[in-house]
């Protein structure tokens, strides 16, 4: 049988393009290789930051030596580098048999062929997977694309104009993964809260959560970039009534600073968002809330930044990633006058996850003593309702756990965004 190799790069919506990707190729007659020799190798690239640019090309170098050498026969470009530089990909890597754009999937089969593909962006369609991630943890994207406009974000030039996936196809995406043994379902999209605008020109995202509520063998149902903006009481209440969607949001907010949300071209501004922080406490005291921001933006003042240091040291997020500004071609802030020096945008970027570091020992002090209900990922490593997979940490444990099933303990010490729990009298939960 003929084998592939993947590299899936960037973030969970990426991943779940590489799935879909996968499942192609299977259904093609190919096997994904363990190691050693493949017939195709499919690097799924980010290429949302400058960063992320660097590290898809470090990978397509990497694997045009192993071609070199015998070891693949063809690559393959996929994902948002080939979307966002189309045939300079190819002009700057002769080496690269095809590329294939985000809304290419499809077009793999040609793509194996040597032909290229970057089509506009179509609708948008369940698609079979081929699950990467452990079969009891799945993510599910439920739309692409994004209209926000930001102006310091390149994805709408990447990945298009928001498209959302028709409910039934997202109903019964969700109940193929449980099938498959997925306890846990991540929603996924740009802005979760957007899902359906494109549609009806209103969010169905709560349609959505309500009808998902009511499927008995989901036991998680984790909610991942939800915009500020879509967030009301009816929202909050659907999260407080439901015995699945786990009380944690994921909820970018980048800035506190009027002036700097502004020229971000964010819709949100300070007095909005400490509201709705204020709005969530209240109905759902107990979220969990992680954000994103960013420090350093074309025109942030020092004024501007204590605030945001203030804003991170009294509201207290159980966890956050703080990024220093990247001037990305194509967006509007690239042409700021009042870019900052790189050096100050780390600095900036360093105090405040220093803050956020305090911020964590506090809540860790909280957490000791505490009885959770833990979703094992591993014999000995699992996560609480907040911790998302891969980025919030994970909980390690004295005892042996299976994989995919959930348990009771007593965390008994924390360091950073790593606790230590024992079973204690716990048994595993039902």
């Amino acid at each position: 049988m003929k084998k592939f190799s993947l590299i899936s790069l960037g973030c969970p919506k990426n991943l779940t393009d590489s799935e879909e990707i996968s499942a192609k190729l299977a259904a093609l007659g190919y096997e994904l290789s363990g190691g050693g020799k493949s017939d195709v190798c499919v690097i799924n690239t980010c290429a949302f930051l400058k960063s992320a640019v660097m590290e898809s090309e470090k990978h397509i170098k990497e694997q045009i030596e192993l071609k070199k050498k015998g070891l693949i026969k063809k690559i393959i470009v996929a994902g948002c580098l080939a979307e966002r530089y189309r045939e300079k990909v190819l002009e700057k890597y002769p080496q690269v048999d095809s590329i294939v754009g985000t809304s290419s999937i499809d077009h793999i089969s040609y793509a194996l062929k040597g032909d290229s593909f970057v089509l506009p962006h179509g609708k948008l369609h369940s698609q079979d997977r081929f699950l990467l991630t452990k079969r009891h943890s799945a993510y599910l994207k439920i739309a692409d694309g994004c209209n926000n406009r930001c102006a310091y974000c390149a994805i709408p030039y990447i990945r298009g104009p928001l498209r959302s996936k028709p409910l039934d196809e997202v109903l019964r995406e969700a109940e193929s993964l449980i099938e498959n043994g997925a306890v846990e379902i991540s929603l996924i999209a740009q802005d979760i809260t957007a899902y359906g605008m494109d549609v009806s020109g209103k969010s169905q995202l709560k349609t959505l959560l309500r009808k998902m509520s009511k499927i008995k063998k989901l036991k998680w149902l984790r909610l991942m970039y939800v915009y500020p903006e879509g967030i009301d009481e009816e929202f909050l209440n659907i999260i407080r009534d439901s015995a699945n969607i786990c009380h944690y949001l994921e909820m970018p907010i980048q800035h506190i600073s009027s002036d700097v949300l502004k020229r971000m071209n964010r819709r949100s501004d300070e007095k909005s968002i400490k509201n709705k922080i204020d709005l969530i406490r209240k109905i759902v005291p107990d979220m969990a809330l992680r954000s994103t921001f960013i420090t350093g933006f074309p025109g942030e003042s020092e004024k501007d930044f204590k605030k945001l240091l203030s804003f991170i040291e009294n509201y207290k997020f159980n966890s956050l990633a703080v990024f220093p500004y990247s001037r990305e071609k194509g967006t509007p802030a690239y042409g700021f006058k009042d870019q900052l020096p790189a050096s100050m945008k780390k600095a900036r970027a360093k105090e405040l996850l220093s803050a956020q570091a305090r911020v964590v020992d506090e809540y860790n002090k909280k957490l000791i003593s505490r009885e959770v209900e833990l979703l094992a990922d591993s014999e000995y490593s699992a996560r609480a309702f907040w911790q998302a997979p891969d980025i919030d940490g994970y909980v390690e444990t004295d005892f042996k756990m299976k994989t995919g099933e959930f348990y009771k303990a007593k965390i008994i010490s924390a360091a950073g965004y790593t606790r230590f729990a024992s079973k204690s009298l716990f048994p595993k939960v039902p």
